[in-house]
């Protein structure tokens, strides 16, 4: 962000949406996310392939005093089952480029609900925080290319391919793999998946 003072959007959560509640996070979630986090099917895909637990637990309590983090916890029918992140960030140009317009989103599922459209959900709705709640004009997300899964849910949610960084990201066993980018603007969400 710029050197200006950001004043916190009121929180966007929760939300219900798809069967889910989206919401913020509470102290006992934190044993739930970590429960999934750092497990192997997680991680095969993350660039963050290990987190300590004391630091998910700072993460997610410092999530309520930030003016740029609106990640939220994900739960159905009273259990976690993933999480979703929101940053606003600044769009990139010139001097002069306004603050905190755009958005970057992403997620993790508990691989024991893995495939029931819980991502996809989860995908929406932080879409729909992004550009409904706090009224950003742009999100992007990325994805390993050779993750077909995310993939997936980004196009499901109404994303648009927009770039292919060959080679790009590393992986520790496939080595270098290429990123997908994807983007939504606010108007193509109200034409569209909005």
């Amino acid at each position: 962000m710029s050197g200006l003072p950001v004043v916190r959007h009121e929180t966007p959560w929760p939300l219900s949406s798809d069967g889910l509640l989206f919401r913020e996070a509470v102290e006992a979630d934190v044993e739930a996310l970590q429960s999934f986090r750092n497990l192997p099917e997680v991680n095969h895909f993350m660039v963050r392939t290990h987190v300590d637990p004391e630091d998910l637990r700072r993460e997610w309590r410092a999530v309520p005093d930030s003016p740029t983090d609106f990640s939220c916890v994900v739960e159905r029918d009273g259990e976690v089952v993933a999480m979703g992140f929101l940053d606003v960030v600044d769009g990139p140009g010139q001097p002069g480029v306004p603050d905190g317009t755009d958005g970057l989103i992403g997620y993790i599922v508990d691989p024991r609900v893995a495939g029931q459209g819980i991502g996809s959900a989860t995908a929406r709705a932080l879409l729909r925080a992004a550009f409904d709640d706090l009224g950003l004009r742009r999100v992007t997300a990325a994805a390993y290319a050779d993750n077909p899964a995310s993939v997936r849910v980004l196009e499901g949610a109404g994303m648009r391919r927009e770039r292919v960084s060959v080679q790009a990201l590393w992986h520790h066993e496939l080595g270098w793999i290429d990123e997908v980018g994807y983007a939504l603007l606010a108007d193509e969400w109200r034409d569209g998946p909005g």
